[in-house]
């Protein structure tokens, strides 16, 4: 992550370390990161790669969901659909991922997010998290596994 930006989420996430992303925003229902795109992150025809677009996407709608709850309780992804609408970028462009929580229950949140690269909206996805009810239910994932 980058040493001139603040670390906005309270969980940290080394995954995301290590991808290089950027916590921009994250309050009231709404998030944004952003990813200054490196040789790593292509595929094969170098244009991002879909699982670096996906990450973002899960990522900054949950970081939406978490922000509606002032402990920034966790969250689990329960489902996603992404829709790629054109190729995600090269080496040296910066993408930008929303994130907008539009609908909670007492234990799910509903999101929205989008990527784009400048002008280009490249992904639109809709997410399901389930929220956490404590961190000792995160403790309980890891010694299953990841499982609930």
């Amino acid at each position: 992550m980058s040493e001139n930006k603040q670390n906005i989420s309270s969980i940290p996430n080394p995954f995301l370390e290590q991808l290089g992303i950027i916590s921009e925003e994250m309050a009231d229902g709404r998030a944004k990161i952003s990813l200054d795109l490196q040789d790593a992150h292509m595929n094969s025809w170098q244009i991002t790669h879909g699982g670096v677009l996906m990450s973002m996407l899960d990522v900054v709608m949950a970081m939406a969901g978490r922000s509606l709850h002032d402990d920034q309780k966790g969250v689990v992804t329960v489902e996603m659909k992404t829709t790629f609408l054109q190729p995600g970028g090269v080496t040296g462009a910066r993408l930008e991922a929303r994130g907008h929580a539009y609908h909670q229950s007492a234990t799910m949140c509903f999101c929205d997010g989008e990527i784009w690269c400048g002008d280009k909206l490249v992904a639109k996805a809709n997410a399901t998290y389930k929220y956490l009810r404590s961190l000792r239910a995160k403790a309980g994932l890891q010694r299953l596994g990841g499982s609930d």
